[in-house]
């Protein structure tokens, strides 16, 4: 996992539309990365649905949110559609980016260990700099938890 202080690997990463995105593209503004396992899920819908809601208090403390998993773009859409999400997600398929960022790795569930998204948000300063590692985030209350740092 990426360490506070130290700078964002910058990475290009198709949204729900194909249209690619790099993190150096958001340079100047601060950004919440934030790396969920899969799309309409019951823990990452609320996760969304929380950052959607408290959507209008980013945009006026001019914050870009970016959400990433490994689902495809035509998933990402219909999450997208279906829960009225105002951001980009991004589709990391090959895990590139989620391995990047440290945020694939081994998980536990029923007893049986896999490798998947360790739910994670990393909050980029304007100069791409890491400010906050959020790590074993809880969704619900999340976004709460970053407007508080802001």
């Amino acid at each position: 996992m990426l360490k506070e202080n130290t700078q964002a690997p910058d990475f290009s990463l198709p949204d729900e539309t194909g249209v690619i995105h790099t993190l150096s593209q958001y340079a100047g503004r601060n950004i919440i990365l934030y790396f969920y396992p899969k799309d309409d899920t019951p823990g990452c819908t609320i996760e969304a649905c929380n950052f959607r809601d408290d959507y209008s208090a980013y945009e006026n403390s001019q914050v870009v949110i970016l959400g990433v998993s490994p689902d495809s773009p035509k998933s990402h859409a219909r999450f997208k559609a279906k829960y009225h999400l105002p951001f980009s997600l991004l589709s990391d398929e090959e895990h590139k980016v989620l391995e990047m960022y440290g945020v694939w790795g081994k998980k536990k569930m029923f007893g049986k260990e896999y490798h998947g998204v360790l739910r994670t948000t990393y909050l980029i300063g304007k100069d791409g700099k890491i400010i906050k590692v959020f790590k074993n985030v809880k969704p619900a209350g999340h976004s709460a938890e970053i407007l508080a740092n802001l």
